[in-house]
């Protein structure tokens, strides 16, 4: 599982090629549907320190909101839980979704001149799981987009702005707005469509060292990351060019970038982000080691926080997080094999993590390369009771990703 397989010889070759065309012509669509646009002439000043990764950086904001383009790779990451407006508050919510949008800087253009230098990259992942109802199958589909970007913080069709949350392919986009601070989601995918407001009801959540979050004992494997959980989510959702619902929920977001997130020791990670039914919020992620197969071996890296209904902070120590895979799952498409029940231990106490539909993997080898499950899950107690939902990642199961 190193990620160097064949179909990513390929697609590496193909890119390289493509980003050499960025010179010489208009902003080339990638995504099926973006378009060429006009665009300023020419790219604003950023000190590029204020993209570098380290320890003791204070993050700012709004700025910080905004892309980081000197930065190797950068995600803003959102999911949720949605049920009908109106219905009673339920720990059994009917669907799931996800949103990311990736930059990824490519430095195949770096010294080609000119506002079509395509210096960058931008991917954009959707999915949305249907738990299913009387008469109604679940079901789980995503959707994908990439297209070239010049770096220009206000080019139309494709852009990641460098002022706050903004960020676009096409008819993609995920906007914050600088008033209330609510994301503003626009995804008109292939069978499904979502709309939705997602309003933050907490401050931020400043992961690792006050934003500085390590994944492994080195400063140079970390990555500038903060999370917004337990948002109010509200809009509409339409599946399979249905009519759209009016639905309502919560969501965690995460904005991370880094130069070095996965270090060469690691296989792949999986990661936990729950928004608690009282109001406090859990994170969990390990790196597993590379070249084991012992489902219980030590992970190279683990790290996590809790902030309980208060707003108390407690980051979790390396050697204080413990996944210990359970009943797993495997895809009939890659023939990846999930672990889809884990049991977690933590410094606040012992769970289990129960995904609430096993097929739920993603397969993006058409844009970021790589095949990894993602998914609507639930958080349950000792006593036996959920006590919180939210998303399950889990990478390097059917391949190794290439950051």
């Amino acid at each position: 599982m190193n990620g160097r397989t064949p179909f990513h010889a390929h697609r590496r070759a193909w890119l390289q090629h493509l980003l050499a065309l960025g010179g010489t012509g208009a902003l080339m669509p990638v995504a099926a549907h973006a378009q060429a646009v006009p665009a300023p002439l020419s790219t604003p000043r950023r000190d590029p320190a204020l993209d570098r990764v380290q320890p003791g950086r204070k993050l700012e904001f709004p700025s910080d909101h905004g892309a980081h383009p000197g930065a190797r790779t950068e995600w803003w990451y959102l999911t949720g839980q949605l049920q009908p407006d109106g219905a009673p508050a339920t720990t059994s919510p009917r669907w799931g979704f996800q949103i990311t949008f990736f930059r990824s800087r490519t430095d195949l253009a770096a010294e080609v001149p000119g506002r079509f230098a395509a210096r960058q990259l931008l991917f954009a992942h959707a999915a949305l799981t249907d738990l299913g109802a009387r008469g109604v199958p679940a079901s789980h589909a995503h959707d994908q987009r990439m297209a070239r970007w010049n770096g220009i913080d206000a080019t139309p069709s494709a852009r990641a702005s460098l002022r706050d949350t903004d960020v676009a392919i096409s008819d993609w986009r995920m906007a914050r707005d600088a008033q209330d601070g609510s994301y503003r989601i626009e995804v008109p995918a292939a069978g499904f469509t979502l709309d939705l407001t997602a309003k933050p009801t907490q401050p931020l959540l400043l992961q690792g060292q006050a934003g500085f979050s390590r994944k492994g004992p080195g400063d140079e494997h970390a990555s500038h990351y903060y999370s917004v959980p337990q948002l109010q989510v509200q809009g509409r959702v339409s599946q399979r060019g249905g009519a759209a619902v009016a639905l309502r929920g919560t969501g965690w977001l995460d904005h991370e970038w880094s130069d070095s997130v996965l270090a060469p020791e690691a296989a792949g990670w999986d990661w936990l982000g729950i928004n608690m039914f009282d109001g406090a919020a859990l994170t969990l992620f390990q790196l597993r080691r590379r070249g084991t197969t012992d489902p219980l071996a030590k992970p190279f890296w683990a790290g996590g926080s809790w902030r309980d209904a208060s707003g108390r902070l407690t980051i979790f120590p390396a050697d204080k997080v413990r996944f210990e895979p359970g009943a797993t799952w495997t895809s009939p498409r890659t023939g990846a094999r999930y672990p889809v029940r884990w049991t977690v231990f933590t410094p606040v106490g012992r769970f289990m993590v129960l995904a609430l539909s096993d097929a739920q993997e993603v397969d993006s080898r058409a844009s970021t390369g790589t095949v990894y499950w993602e998914g609507l899950t639930a958080l349950v107690g000792d006593e036996g009771r959920r006590v919180g939902l939210g998303y399950l990642e889990m990478t390097g199961y059917a391949d190794r990703p290439d950051l």
